[in-house]
């Protein structure tokens, strides 16, 4: 079988189309946000342009923003990061594959929660290297365990998300301490995807990188810094032999990352502004829990990100059939569970509150209304 062969497809993304087709449809699928950047992004990237600073750069990134980004992690986490660490990519989907074929040779194992965002996955086939799936549910709230790896004696690296797509989980302090322990003193790679870090409502999100120098962190500006169309990502690597295998593969994969988007990413910490970015997505979770909660069993309250995963087996119906009735008569698109894995998903739907426009409370109104039918 080709690698191309294992890929499952992403559901959410033909759903999307569909429902471009249609009139009068509230998006609740897509998870990208409809806020702008911090306003000095646009500006830098207009001074970008008129610059003429549309050239390739080094294929690690540009070291003013390697720095800045090092910065934010003294700043925001008290972590101290070398600049050197820092290696810029074409969003975090460049990361994930960056991260995956630096550390997992064709045949090892990745251990991957399920559910879980579904390109990981399809990363490792395009890779060779084998998914390794942990069912986690509601017991451990959607998180990995210790415990659960103990179960398997094979794993070369595990990734983690906090806050998670699709359930919005955040993980504790105590489990993401137990997990970088367990993976440091095993030669077990920890990746942890932070996109969602800044979109958390309750907590304070934690780094990996605050209990293990091993870690290897993924983030990028598509979420809490709303810059999804500019493709920008960063890891960070513990150290520098990993940097430059890393250098060395992104020289051949795609050269370097988007270099408009990294000057415009300068500006991109306005830590005013990515306040009420997330006060803002605050506001919405809430809104939209309050009107579905009584509709849909929300299994577990999301800590971050901006999706609400939810069962729906009280209807008798599968999330996925749901979705598409959802959309053809009642003009509303949502994703259904399966997209995210084959644990317990198929009578699960995610909503996304993403995007707004207004719509979003009417679109938790015909959600209501279809399923009170």
């Amino acid at each position: 079988m080709k690698r191309v062969d294992k890929l499952s497809p992403f559901i959410v993304m033909d759903l999307l189309r569909e429902a471009q087709s249609l009139k009068d449809v509230v998006h609740m699928e897509i998870g990208e946000p409809d806020l702008d950047p911090p306003p000095g992004v646009i500006e830098a990237l207009h001074k970008a342009i008129k610059d003429r600073r549309y050239f390739y750069t080094p294929s690690l990134g540009l070291m003013e923003l390697r720095e800045r980004i090092a910065q934010h992690y003294h700043d925001k986490y008290g972590v101290e990061v070398s600049p050197s660490r820092v290696v810029i990519t074409t969003g975090t989907s460049g990361a994930f594959l960056v991260v995956y074929a630096l550390l997992l040779s064709a045949g090892e194992s990745i251990a991957l929660p399920d559910p879980s965002y579904p390109c990981y996955k399809n990363f490792a086939h395009v890779l060779d290297i084998q998914p390794l799936f942990i069912d986690i549910g509601k017991d451990t709230s959607y998180q990995i365990t210790t415990d659960h790896l103990k179960e398997h004696k094979d794993i070369k690296a595990l990734h983690i998300s906090s806050p998670s797509n699709p359930t919005g989980n955040l993980y504790s302090e105590d489990n993401l301490k137990a997990l970088a322990e367990y993976c440091e003193e095993r030669g077990i790679y920890l990746i942890s995807d932070e996109v969602y870090h800044g979109l958390v409502y309750d907590k304070r999100e934690r780094t990996a990188l605050e209990f293990s120098r091993r870690a290897i962190v993924i983030n990028g500006f598509s979420k809490a810094f709303c810059m999804p169309g500019f493709r920008l990502g960063w890891a960070i690597l513990p150290e520098e032999e990993l940097v430059r295998k890393a250098e060395l593969i992104i020289q051949n994969l795609y050269i370097s990352a988007p270099v408009l988007s990294q000057y415009a990413a300068l500006e991109a910490f306005d830590y005013e502004y990515l306040e009420k970015v997330r006060e803002t997505y605050r506001k919405r979770r809430d809104m939209l829990y309050g009107e579905l909660k009584e509709v849909l069993d929300v299994e577990v309250y999301p800590e971050g990100a901006f999706y609400l995963w939810a069962d729906v087996s009280r209807y008798g119906v599968e999330g996925y059939e749901l979705s598409m009735r959802l959309l053809r008569e009642a003009g509303v698109a949502i994703t259904p569970g399966i997209d995210f894995g084959k644990n317990n998903t198929a009578y699960k739907i995610r909503i996304s509150y993403a995007k707004d426009g207004g719509s979003l409370k009417e679109g938790a109104r015909r959600i209501r209304d279809y399923l009170m039918i």
